[in-house]
């Protein structure tokens, strides 16, 4: 995968991925809660022999500053107009996973003038159900007990242990994305930032943004759901709601896949967004 970048923006350092075609339709990958632009990396090169491909780390996530800030939605979608602007990109089809659909929402809906298609896979912000864990770190108190769960010395315990079962051939996709998440929250700043993230879209009751009363305005707006039936994060019920609350959306769900198709089926997800963009003429 294309190696990360760097610039300033705002006074604050920003970390991406640019790779592909120069010219042409151009892709913006947005990646989701305790992420980062790493999270595209079996399909990014793939996509990139057809496309100019920009994945950036969010701020908070990877290697982008993690500034005591507004982490909502609105300043996420603020933040990727700005970026597209600095990297003089105009018009992208964006493609957003889990918090990183939310924000892709967010951006069609704040900049249209900027957005030709939008993909969402296993999106959030299109109902209350989400995960009991994220709503338990969600509460009030768990600033105090994550470093608790997530100290440094464990992150470096389980590094070891992943080495050794990769090294006898026992290896788990979803659970390696799921490790990267986890131990990334062993950085107090990573940390802080997660939370002001978390808090911005969930509570203890669940998810407290969606965007289904408001997805008609998206008329005209070319859409693509991805979801896997076998999603423990966000339910595949919320891809089916979007489908039939967006006109004219396509909807793609793939048997025995999980909360990250993109990892877990790599091949099919690309398969979809190259059959997407190259038949669904971009907004007008």
């Amino acid at each position: 995968m294309s190696q990360l970048q760097h610039l300033a923006l705002h006074g604050d350092a920003v970390a991406y991925r640019l790779s592909g075609r120069g010219e042409g339709e151009t892709l913006l990958l947005v990646h989701g809660m305790a992420g980062s632009s790493a999270t595209w990396r079996a399909v990014l090169p793939q996509l990139a022999r057809r496309y100019r491909v920009l994945a950036p780390d969010l701020p908070g996530h990877g290697d982008s500053a993690k500034p005591r800030g507004d982490y909502s939605l609105g300043a996420f979608a603020a933040w990727l107009r700005d970026l597209l602007h600095e990297l003089n990109i105009g018009r992208v089809t964006v493609i957003g996973q889990s918090l990183g659909g939310g924000v892709a929402m967010q951006f069609s809906y704040q900049h249209p003038e900027l957005c030709d298609r939008l993909v969402l896979i296993g999106s959030g912000g299109l109902g209350p159900d989400v995960n009991w864990t994220l709503r338990l770190l969600a509460a009030p108190g768990s600033e105090f007990l994550l470093p608790l769960v997530a100290p440094a010395v464990v992150r470096d315990a389980g590094n070891k242990v992943r080495g050794w079962l990769a090294a006898v051939g026992i290896h788990s996709v979803r659970g390696d994305e799921m490790w990267n998440a986890y131990s990334s929250l062993s950085d107090s700043d990573t940390r802080q930032a997660f939370l002001r993230t978390l808090r911005a879209v969930v509570d203890h009751r669940g998810q407290a943004v969606s965007a289904l009363s408001r997805l008609y305005l998206n008329e005209g707006l070319p859409t693509q759901l991805i979801w896997g039936d076998s999603d423990g994060i966000i339910p595949v019920a919320h891809g089916y709601a979007a489908h039939e609350a967006i006109p004219g959306s396509r909807l793609a769900v793939l048997d025995g896949v999980g909360h990250y198709p993109h990892l877990e089926d790599p091949a099919a997800v690309v398969e979809i967004i190259e059959d997407f963009v190259s038949t669904t003429p971009a907004r007008t």
